[in-house]
């Protein structure tokens, strides 16, 4: 909202934007910033095209009358590269500015091909170095040409880093020099708000329940047994894991009731996790729950047993099951929390989450 706000002035009151392209993660961009528009009045006004979908889809949304154009941000290549379109945009909005972190990206490359076109670019991120320092050069590189970090992250590197691990010659990671951080902060202080959530937002305590699930013994013995041998033979095949990731992965698909064979087969272990949250959704008494699951398995074994119980359900995977969560339509939601991504707006729809597994 407030970046919307920002634009509503820079379009019609101080007359210092003409052409606005948005670069947003995909259901942000098709979901997330047309919702804005309707839930503030003094956005009205602004007429918005999401280009997403097929390329003739996109051509199309891209050519229409609008004051504000967004796409996402896996065809920013495609926009700059193959369209054909001209790229006339003189205000660029990156929302989830970290997707631009690496420059070795294509979408990356694309975008400072024609960076010297746009006057105004604004970056929007919660998380600018979720892996270090390191991260903010390419970042910086795409809002100010290299101004403030500098133009190549060779220089950058050399100036606040010293090489960590490594083997021989061959460096690894690096390490920021004791200054790095302070100096660093001080160069883009100029450019960037940095906002505290906790020193803005008054919001209600999160509590956090578990809720142990005991495996019968027999069933404890196979998880054993996995876990120790990294093999376990099974009436339908073979469960092997090659190493510990592996082993790692393997052993929370059984605590959550199921495993994948070495021939891809979906092997059936217990169900005493879906017994609990069956326990649990009916213990919210009519309130709205959100489950997020993580195997392929645990999405098919929570429909069926949910299907079972004639108990509506809907998973989160398109625009209007989004939509219907928030407006409170659905008394369970399913959601793979790497689908969620950044951005999307489902606090609407109620307050509880169950983990169905670990991630």
């Amino acid at each position: 909202m407030l970046t919307l706000t920002a634009i509503a002035d820079l379009l019609f009151d101080s007359f210092e934007a003409h052409r606005i392209l948005v670069i947003a993660p995909l259901r942000v961009a098709r979901d997330t910033w047309p919702d804005e528009l309707h839930k503030w009045e003094h956005l009205s006004d602004l007429r918005l095209s999401v280009a997403v979908g097929t390329e003739t889809e996109r051509k199309a949304a891209l050519q229409a009358k609008a004051d504000i154009y967004i796409i996402n941000r896996e065809n920013v290549g495609w926009l700059i590269e193959d369209s054909g379109i001209p790229f006339d945009f003189d205000t660029l909005v990156v929302d989830e500015l970290s997707s631009f972190k690496n420059h070795q990206t294509k979408r990356f490359r694309s975008l400072m091909k024609v960076r010297p076109k746009v006057v105004r670019i604004i970056g929007l991120t919660g998380t600018p170095s979720s892996n270090g320092l390191m991260d903010l050069w390419a970042e910086y590189r795409l809002l100010d040409m290299g101004q403030r970090l500098g133009r190549f992250i060779g220089k950058y590197r050399s100036t606040y880093f010293t090489p960590d691990k490594r083997n021989g010659q061959v460096i690894f990671s690096y390490k920021p020099l004791p200054f790095a951080e302070k100096e660093i902060y001080a160069k883009i202080a100029d450019i960037t708000i940095s906002m505290k959530s906790t020193d803005h937002l008054i919001m209600p305590e999160l509590v956090t329940a578990q809720y142990p699930i005991k495996l019968s013994d027999k069933e404890r013995e196979r998880y054993d047994e996995l876990r120790q041998d990294l093999v376990l033979k099974l009436a339908g095949g073979d469960v092997t894991a090659a190493n510990a990731v592996a082993l790692s992965g393997k052993l929370c698909q059984m605590a959550n009731g199921a495993v994948y064979g070495d021939d891809g087969a979906v092997h059936y272990i217990h169900d005493r996790k879906l017994d609990a949250l069956e326990d649990l959704i009916e213990a919210a008494n009519g309130k709205s729950v959100l489950v997020a699951y993580w195997f392929k398995h645990d999405l098919e074994r929570i429909s069926a047993r949910l299907k079972d119980r004639h108990i509506s359900f809907t998973k989160l995977d398109t625009s209007d099951s989004i939509a219907s969560w928030n407006e409170g339509k659905w008394p369970v939601a399913l959601i793979h929390p790497a689908s969620a991504g950044h951005g999307l707006n489902l606090q609407s729809g109620d307050s509880t989450i169950i983990w169905f597994g670990l991630t």
